[in-house]
């Protein structure tokens, strides 16, 4: 009797293990576009310091940065990723360097277009998919296309979290050592935004503080960045990390 009750909790175990949701993260990053008046600081250091807030979320963490950020690449991994989760999973896909209206700049200076984006990730059978773009004009995702990309109601599980608007640049800081989106990203995610101290950090609560974070910080700049949220208001209670 003692053994089948030994095998019962170890297959429940196994089952909640198997069912539990995981989290399936791509940062992608370009610092090197191969020309001086292009190249940036920061970009590699914003993905190699939110792999390691990831990792110890325990997320299923891969990383592409200047050559290895090329369009095919960051295509192909991100499709590898859409296959690999399932409806309990979460996909969070960060990407931080140019930008133009409707999309990111890779490495090999071609336009990601956020089209492809949603469209590589509506087919995932993932429960949510975050997007969090630190590059110039990032929130056009919003603006520019007449059905916001294919966002909304027809993909309620796709979010956008961009770094300014359709029409502002995305400053990095060599004194604050990464773009100001993604630090103030880094400190939200390490607890920095638990508005209601309970220790889980939520879509919104990130948000608001990214978004404190980074108008504070550029108000004097030549121009403030002010960034953007695309996502159901019934996904912003959604605990996004613990700390």
């Amino acid at each position: 009797m003692k053994r089948l009750t030994f095998m019962i909790v170890l297959l429940t175990a196994f089952l909640l293990t198997m069912s539990a949701q995981k989290t399936y993260v791509l940062l992608t990053g370009v610092s090197n576009y191969g020309d001086e008046d292009l190249n940036l600081y920061n970009t590699t250091k914003d993905v190699k310091d939110l792999q390691k807030v990831f990792d110890n979320q325990q997320a299923k963490t891969s990383i592409a940065t200047s050559q290895y950020a090329k369009h095919a690449n960051i295509a192909k991994k991100l499709k590898a990723i859409s296959l690999l989760a399932k409806p309990n999973d979460r996909i969070v896909f960060f990407f931080s360097g140019h930008g133009t209206p409707g999309g990111f700049v890779t490495y090999d200076r071609t336009l990601f277009n956020y089209q492809e984006l949603v469209d590589i990730l509506a087919k995932s059978e993932a429960q949510t998919a975050i997007c969090m773009i630190d590059a110039c004009m990032s929130g056009s995702v919003k603006t520019i296309s007449a059905n916001n990309f294919g966002l909304g109601d027809s993909n309620p599980k796709i979010i956008f979290m961009a770094s300014s608007d359709g029409t502002e640049t995305s400053a990095e800081s060599r004194l604050v050592g990464h773009g100001f989106f993604t630090k103030a990203l880094l400190k939200g995610l390490r607890g920095m935004s638990d508005a209601n101290s309970d220790r889980q950090i939520t879509l919104i609560e990130l948000f608001n503080y990214i978004y404190s974070d980074v108008t504070d910080r550029t108000k004097d700049a030549e121009q403030q960045q002010h960034p953007q949220l695309f996502a159901p208001a019934s996904l912003y209670e959604m605990v996004l990390a613990s700390w």
